[in-house]
């Protein structure tokens, strides 16, 4: 028996102002999420470039060729009843932080994450106040709580959709740190990407590539990018 999927039923894709936002049309029919409930988008920008991804099906539904529809519903239907919840996961990212637990050797090993994190570490110091302390090895090195609060205020200003965004962000490479980073364009996802990589591109240059881990990587940057882009499309009117 072939499996069932989804096909398109609809002309055009198109958007309208709603109460508390913007939602998308389907033949002027409102999107709902996969739960039923309303897809209202807090920007135009956001909610024009959900149509787009609608109107680029083609005769099949592709999921997987909509990041921004799939962020926003998660947005929604996951994050939005239990915020406190994510950004309290996503806080714990701060106390133990990929940039500041470094190699102890081989040399270059050491020199390449000084030379990626340490500039990081630092706007995470002057920029968002929060000192934080590098410790080499895996010998666990407790943060200083000031520096945890401010990181945690960075998170709680965010509604359910920046938080989504974040979520991405923090979790694919490993570091709360990379992630505002890239919330506050100090870096693209692309380089927090291949900042968090650092240790696995010294490992590829020793011993050789691996062809599926490369493809999981390459998927992660995918969504990282997506991730990257959601964001910003928050941040247009």
């Amino acid at each position: 028996m072939s499996e069932w999927k989804a096909r398109r039923f609809w002309k055009a894709a198109g958007t309208r102002p709603a109460d508390g936002g913007w939602e998308i049309l389907l033949d002027e029919r409102p999107l709902r999420t996969p739960g039923k409930q309303a897809l209202i988008l807090p920007t135009e920008a956001l909610a024009q470039a959900i149509a787009a991804e609608w109107d680029a099906q083609t005769e099949v539904i592709d999921p997987n060729a909509m990041p921004l529809t799939r962020a926003a519903n998660s947005a929604i239907e996951k994050v939005r009843p239990q915020f406190d919840a994510v950004a309290a996961m996503l806080a714990e990212y701060g106390g133990t932080d990929l940039l500041c637990y470094r190699a102890e050797h081989p040399e270059e090993l050491v020199r390449m994450e000084a030379e990626g994190w340490d500039p990081l570490v630092d706007w995470a110091a002057t920029a968002l106040q929060a000192p934080l302390r590098i410790t080499h090895g895996i010998i666990p090195v407790r943060q200083p709580d000031d520096s945890l609060e401010r990181l945690r205020a960075e998170i709680d200003r965010l509604d359910s959709f920046g938080l989504m965004a974040l979520h991405d962000l923090v979790t694919l490479p490993g570091s709360l740190v990379l992630g505002l980073a890239v919330l506050h364009e100090r870096l693209s996802a692309e380089e927090a990407y291949h900042l968090a990589r650092i240790d696995e591109t010294f490992q590829i240059s020793q011993w050789g590539r691996d062809e599926e881990a490369e493809a999981t990587a390459r998927n992660r940057l995918d969504a990282m990018r997506s991730a990257e882009r959601f964001q910003q499309l928050l941040c247009k009117s």
